[in-house]
């Protein structure tokens, strides 16, 4: 008999918001030349993934990424590390409304991401987010995906049967992940049509498009 889906768990970036490195350098006045060094020794760099996995402080990030930069980049890179939320976030196009909608269907929602610790200080800026039921964040659980670790600390926090959930997510290593735990996925591909879609094919109940 097939299980029926109570609960659906997203992930944050390029699912719910719009998430590249490159859209937040572009716009803080710099050069070509400089904003491919921010992209390689910041955002490429293991301290940036060290912040998801909540492995090291953000002030650490600063001195060490800085310390392999030249100096008229420093300002740059502390005000990304410190704060990039501070600017708008920009909204995944319908996904709110989806959010919305299978809260109102009954569903329970759920937000699975690799964030630093400051996810929690803007989490009320993401699309939908006064619909979620709870949230792990990875750097507080010093786990990241795709490992299959904290999948299962998702499961065991909010009391989850695997079964019955369905996980967004835009990396098909962690909807890989997800289905090796248990849980059953679909890859986001940019569309919140496409993902109703998708979603009804799974038997969730919710429009195919918005009205």
């Amino acid at each position: 008999m097939e299980k029926k889906i109570t609960t659906v768990v997203f992930d944050m970036g390029q699912v719910l918001i719009h998430w590249t490195p490159f859209k937040i350098v572009e716009h803080m006045g710099l050069t070509e030349a400089d904003k491919a060094l921010l992209m390689t020794e910041l955002f490429q760099s293991v301290e940036w993934v060290q912040t998801d996995h909540g492995t090291i402080e953000l002030s650490r990030v600063v001195e060490q990424v800085n310390a392999r930069l030249p100096r008229h980049l420093h300002g740059a890179v502390e005000e990304i590390v410190m704060g990039w939320w501070r600017r708008p976030l920009l909204p995944m196009e319908g996904m709110g409304e989806l959010v919305k909608e299978l809260k109102e269907q009954g569903y329970k929602i759920f937000l699975l991401s690799n964030a630093s610790v400051d996810l929690r200080k803007y989490f009320h800026r993401i699309p939908g987010s006064e619909y979620f039921d709870g949230l792990m964040v990875s750097a507080e659980e010093k786990r990241i995906k795709p490992q299959h670790e904290i999948f299962k600390a998702l499961y065991s926090r909010f009391r989850l049967n695997p079964e019955q959930c369905i996980f967004i997510d835009d990396s098909p290593a962690n909807i890989e992940a997800a289905l090796c735990t248990g849980m059953d996925g679909i890859i986001f591909r940019g569309s919140a049509e496409r993902l109703r879609r998708e979603l009804r094919e799974k038997g969730i109940n919710i429009k195919e498009t918005i009205e």
